[in-house]
């Protein structure tokens, strides 16, 4: 039967909770289908309540991280409280996704709660488990909610605070929504495990186990020409199979989430412009930690400098005033971007350097290409992003500071939109890949 934990803080949430699980049992009868709820306990005071499968007490002093740790979270400050909370619950939950076939995570809270439920769903349950919440800042800004994760917001419209109409509409909605889901992904786990039994059983009957390889691609939308013939090459010559993510902050993030979760075999890192938000403060910034799980785990992995030219921000009134006076082109009506200056492209340039020797696992895993023709479709000579000197400038740092490293740097003349660069670029990908598979096959 499908598994569905059920997450919230029941010391100041007890009622919308429990009409939440009122919602999962009665979708139970009517579709005639069994599941089974975990309620977890959440909050910073112990509740009583039969429907609670594991408590507040449970949670303090089976999985709190230390003994040094306060036995009543509710005479912290707030956010202590809230931090110290979820690590507990996440501690709970990746226990359980050990042990335990689990089948969806819903949730419900206002600004606490969706901040508690959201970081125990990013970091203890894996990509592709169904995960909800329905919160009071589902309609804010919610990238620090979701961050790389697949979580599904629902705004609650009203504050979840006592009962009425609406909000049990809204409850009501959720609860069948996770329901379904829950029930969808019971379905492929079961579809995936018959699969498996009936691929090992003709294992031993052929020599040969046929495998795509999973490839991630970066893109941006200055960059998807040449990411969308990479892709068709890609699917039409090779047994692969392409996951591309939208370069905006969180998409490299996810892309190496998945790397390092095991979903991806070989990466073509073609669009690293979150590199340029990180240096000069703009809206789509990775993580200091981008380009590392790709280098560390010695995949296949070829690093090139898409839309490197530019930094993102939100309309032009939003732009910090102290890059008022720089080249700002208008995406669209949401998205203003700046022209990356020469200092900026070095800077650039040496983050790529730094990591690229510092943490590749196996150099002969590892290439950059440079597009010297152009790093975006607004990068090309005579377009508005074209800056020689600012291309110039991350092209010799990177040539430079890898110059001495086991490291390939291919310097072509061609844009990154070039139909040619792309077939190139993806047929020495897979040229990489099958050096790796040959190292592989003959440990």
């Amino acid at each position: 039967m499908p598994h569905i934990l059920l997450l919230g803080t029941l010391d100041t949430k007890r009622e919308e909770v429990r009409y939440l699980y009122g919602q999962l049992q009665q979708n139970s009868t009517h579709f005639s289908t069994p599941i089974q709820i975990t309620l977890i306990d959440c909050g910073c005071r112990e509740t009583k309540d039969d429907a609670i499968t594991i408590s507040h007490t449970d949670l303090i002093t089976k999985f709190a991280a230390g003994k040094d740790q306060p036995r009543s979270p509710w005479t912290l400050p707030r956010g202590q409280a809230i931090e110290y909370l979820a690590g507990c619950v996440t501690q709970c939950v990746a226990e359980m996704l050990k042990t335990t076939p689990v089948h969806g995570i819903i949730g419900t809270g206002g600004s606490g709660g969706t901040s508690l439920i959201s970081t125990v769903m990013r970091n203890a349950a894996p990509i592709g488990l169904p995960k909800f919440i329905v919160s009071t800042v589902a309609s804010g800004n919610t990238g620090p909610v979701v961050g790389e994760c697949d979580i599904t917001l629902m705004y609650s419209v009203v504050d979840i605070a006592g009962s009425n109409r609406l909000l049990q509409d809204v409850m009501g909605n959720a609860a069948g929504a996770i329901f379904g889901m829950a029930m969808a992904y019971q379905r492929r786990l079961d579809q995936e495990r018959l699969r498996k039994q009936d691929e090992s059983d003709q294992q031993e009957n052929r020599q040969v186990k046929s495998k795509k390889t999973r490839v991630g691609i970066t893109m941006f939308g200055v960059t998807t020409p040449c990411v969308d013939r990479v892709r068709r090459h890609l699917e039409d010559n090779y047994s692969v199979e392409v996951y591309v993510f939208h370069a905006t902050g969180h998409g490299g993030k996810a892309m190496e989430r998945l790397v390092e979760e095991g979903h991806l075999d070989a990466v073509l890192d073609i669009t690293t412009t979150e590199i340029c938000d990180l240096v000069a403060g703009g809206e789509m910034s990775c993580a200091p930690t981008r380009l590392e799980t790709g280098l560390q785990r010695g995949i296949p992995n070829i690093i090139s400098v898409g839309a490197t030219d530019m930094v993102n921000f939100g309309p032009m009134n939003m732009v910090p005033p102290r890059y008022r006076e720089r080249k700002l082109f208008v995406h669209n009506p949401s998205v203003t971007l700046m022209r990356t200056s020469a200092v900026e492209c070095r800077q650039v340039g040496d983050f790529i350097v730094d990591k690229v020797v510092r943490l590749a696992r196996d150099p002969s895993m590892v290439e950059v290409w440079l597009p010297v023709g152009g790093v975006s479709s607004i990068a090309t000579e005579g377009s508005v992003f074209a800056d020689r000197d600012a291309d110039a400038a991350l092209a010799d740092t990177l040539l430079s500071g890898l110059k001495d490293s086991q490291v390939r740097v291919v310097s072509d003349e061609r844009d990154i939109n070039n139909d040619g660069f792309a077939v190139d670029i993806a047929n020495r990908l897979m040229e990489i890949v099958a050096k790796f598979s040959g190292q592989k096959a003959a440990e």
